[in-house]
């Protein structure tokens, strides 16, 4: 069941990266990264005050139960990591293609893969191995498709910028199979939301809002609130999927990645991007990989 929840996952995060990219195209960033965790948090406020104030959601997988300090410092943490992933990862998406910054961030699990082997000492078949090998070299490819469109890889700062969100990425997903086994899904997600609040108005009036006439003005996008629901509910389905029994984290982030497929066809036909025919050879390996990584787990 865990398999099938990590490509569901999958798919809302397909979407969650078309609509940063709508909403972050000529746009400020830090305004529309702070709008998203504002309404992220807004959307998960209900469930904490029916969790405190009634028994209706008691038994539940949607219950907020008390939190420890001990677990709202390490929740804490991960806020932390996952803004550092996004602030760049925003960046990057808004001066790059789609079709190039999908596929860079389809190459994160095998960073987590490494971790995994070593903190969690997974293991894996012969199938996944032959899926991790295809998507490592998915990305020596799309180095080669990026330079056809005037992007090097070692001399592009945005190029810099993207590597540094997937082992940020790469973190967080290995501390989140780490969290899982301390704590539930909804103590995690809902937490977490809220210190990326609070860390994002922090950032946003002290940073940004005094600087806002020198940089790129905001504009306000209905892509924005968009953002907010695909990640609500893709990373409820990836954090339930680590809760459950033999559950590998090195598998669920690389069935993650397979939502590439939805950001290549919107780069195609919304952002009407280029060279897609040698993307499509990198794609087609990404995809190829999810493939033996599903057969290795039956």
């Amino acid at each position: 069941m865990w398999v099938a929840l990590a490509f569901i996952s999958a798919f809302f995060l397909g979407f969650y990266d078309v609509s940063k990219k709508h909403a972050v195209n000529g746009n400020a960033v830090i305004p529309v990264l702070f709008l998203n965790a504002l309404i992220s948090g807004l959307i998960f406020v209900p469930f904490i005050v029916l969790s405190r104030a009634t028994d209706w959601l008691d038994g539940t997988l949607v219950y907020v139960p008390p939190v420890s300090l001990k677990m709202h410092v390490l929740v804490f943490l991960k806020a932390v990591i996952v803004l550092s992933s996004w602030i760049i990862g925003y960046f990057s998406i808004k001066h790059l293609p789609l079709t190039l910054t999908g596929p860079i961030k389809a190459t994160q699990p095998v960073m987590t893969l490494a971790g995994a082997m070593l903190i969690f000492r997974e293991r894996l078949n012969l199938y996944q191995w032959t899926g991790i090998m295809l998507s490592v070299l998915s990305f020596f490819l799309l180095s080669r498709s990026g330079r056809k469109e005037g992007i090097r890889f070692s001399h592009n700062r945005w190029i810099v910028y993207a590597v540094l969100s997937v082992m940020l990425g790469a973190s967080s997903g290995l501390y989140d199979k780490f969290l899982m086994g301390q704590s539930d899904v909804m103590t995690v997600q809902v937490w977490c939301n809220m210190y990326q609040v609070l860390i994002m108005a922090l950032v946003f009036y002290f940073l940004w809002y005094p600087k806002r006439m020198e940089t790129t003005p905001f504009r306000w996008k209905w892509s924005i609130v968009f953002i907010s629901l695909f990640i609500a509910v893709g990373d409820w389905l990836y954090f339930y999927a680590l809760s459950l029994p033999g559950s590998m984290i090195s598998i669920v982030s690389m069935i993650r990645r397979s939502n590439v497929l939805v950001t290549f066809c919107a780069g195609a036909i919304f952002f009407h991007e280029k060279n897609l025919k040698g993307k499509a050879i990198d794609l087609f390996l990404v995809l190829l990989g999810m493939i033996f990584l599903y057969l290795g787990t039956k």
